[in-house]
C-alpha cells in the first residue's frame, strides 16, 4: 500500500509528541511492505531541533509553503492508496481542501488532539480543521474514543469516526535492568494545564518524602517553578533515551491535559511507553481509563498527594513488578505500532471492499 502522511513533524521530537507517534506508525507500515512518504512543513522551531532527518523506513520531504506543496507533490497525492492528514498541520484547512480535490484513494484525518479539535470546531476556530471539512473525509482517525466519537458523528457529520489510539514501538520501548534512581519519574513537555497535577502528584510528594529522589524530564518549563531539592530536572530527552528514563524509576507518573481528561478515553503515548518498559504507572484519573488498563491490576490511580505517598510507601516490590508486567502484556497486545498498522489496513480495505493485505 502506498501511504502518504502530511503531519506536524516527524523530523523533530523536541516539544512534539506527534513525532514519536508518526515514527512508530511509519516504521510499522514499512514492516508490512508499505511505501510510506511523510510531508512536513519546514518550520524554524523544528528545523532547529531535528533529531531524525532521513529515516530508513520512510521518505521525508520538507515543503516551504502550500503553493510549494501543490507544485511538488500533486502526483504523489493522486497516486497514493491512502492519504492521511494530521492535526495541527500548518494551514491545515487549505491543505485538506487541496488533498481532497487531488486524491484518488481514501483520505483520512488523523486527529492526535481530538478534545482540542472539538473545542476549536465548536468555537469556530479553523486553525487546522474547519467544521465543514469533517464530513468530507473518508476516515476520521481519533486518538480519543468514547463520547468524542459520538460528537464527531452527530455534531459534525463525520462519515466514519474510528478510535485510533496512540501506540508504542515495542522494539524501542522494553524493560531494561537498571538501578532505581528515582522513586517516581515524569516525562513530558511543560503544559500549563498539567502543571497543577504535576504539583499535586509529584512535587508535593517530593516535599513530603525528602529522603527519596524524583525525576522530571521535558522542555519548556518556566524558570519560576520552585523545584524541590530532591527533584532532578532533565531539559530534553530524545526518544532513544526514554526507556532508560522510565526504567530508572520505581514508578512512572502519567498526567493528562485537562481537555483530554474532561472528555476521557484519551490515553497518552507516554502511558504506553512506560507500560511497554514494564514500569508500574501512577496516573491521574479520567473517564475510560479502565478500558485501557485495569486499576489495581495494571495501573495505579491517584487523585492527591496522599494517594501517591501511600502507593510509594506501601506497594511491595513484588506487587509493583506484577502490575508493571501486566500493563506491558496488555499494551503489547492492544496498543503496539504493528496493531495500528494492521488496523489501518483493515479500515482502508473495508472502504475499498477488499480483503486486508
Amino acid at each position: 500500500m502506498k501511504v502518504t502522511i502530511l503531519g506536524l513533524s516527524i523530523t523533530s521530537s523536541w516539544g512534539n509528541g506527534h513525532a514519536t507517534n508518526y515514527r512508530a506508525l511509519a516504521r510499522a507500515l514499512h514492516g508490512r511492505g508499505d511505501e510510506v512518504t511523510f510531508l512536513e512543513r519546514d518550520r524554524r522551531w523544528y528545523a532547529q531541533h531535528r533529531d531524525l532527518r532521513d529515516p530508513p523506513w520512510c521518505s521525508v520531504f520538507l515543503y516551504e509553503s502550500v503553493p510549494a506543496l501543490r507544485s511538488r507533490f500533486a502526483g504523489l497525492i493522486a497516486e497514493s492508496d491512502v492519504v492521511i492528514i494530521g492535526s495541527f498541520v500548518p494551514d491545515g484547512v487549505e491543505v485538506a481542501r487541496w488533498v481532497l480535490g487531488r486524491a484518488h484513494g481514501p483520505v483520512a484525518f488523523y486527529d492526535i488532539d481530538t478534545p482540542v479539535t472539538l473545542a476549536k470546531l465548536r468555537g469556530g476556530d479553523d486553525e487546522y480543521l474547519s467544521a465543514e471539512l469533517v464530513s468530507h473525509f473518508d476516515l476520521y482517525l481519533s486518538f480519543t474514543a468514547g463520547p468524542a466519537l459520538d460528537a464527531l458523528r452527530e455534531q459534525f457529520g463525520a462519515r466514519r469516526a474510528e478510535p485510533f489510539y496512540c501506540f508504542v514501538d515495542p522494539d524501542a520501548y522494553r524493560p531494561l535492568e537498571l538501578a532505581s534512581r528515582w522513586a517516581l519519574g515524569y516525562l513530558g513537555t511543560y503544559s500549563a494545564g498539567r502543571q497543577r497535577a504535576l504539583d499535586e502528584l509529584l512535587l508535593a510528594p517530593a516535599r513530603r518524602l525528602r529522603h527519596a529522589r524524583f525525576g522530571v524530564a521535558g522542555p519548556m518549563y518556566p524558570p519560576e517553578i520552585d523545584w524541590p531539592a530532591n527533584v532532578d530536572r532533565i531539559q530534553h530527552l530524545p526518544p532513544g533515551e526514554h526507556p532508560r528514563f522510565y526504567c530508572s524509576a520505581s514508578f512512572a507518573l502519567n498526567l493528562t491535559r485537562p481537555e483530554m481528561r474532561a472528555v476521557g478515553y484519551a490515553p497518552s503515548v507516554r502511558l504506553f511507553e512506560a507500560a511497554a518498559c514494564g514500569v508500574p504507572i501512577i496516573s491521574d484519573r479520567w473517564p475510560g481509563i479502565e478500558t485501557i488498563l485495569e486499576p489495581g491490576e495494571e495501573i495505579f490511580l491517584a487523585d492527591s498527594c496522599e494517594d501517591v505517598v501511600r502507593i510509594l510507601r506501601e506497594t511491595a516490590v513484588a506487587q509493583r513488578r506484577a502490575v508493571g508486567a501486566a500493563a506491558r502484556r496488555r499494551v503489547l497486545c492492544e496498543h503496539a505500532a504493528e496493531r495500528r498498522a494492521e488496523q489501518l489496513h483493515e479500515l482502508v480495505g473495508e472502504l475499498a471492499g477488499e480483503p486486508v493485505q
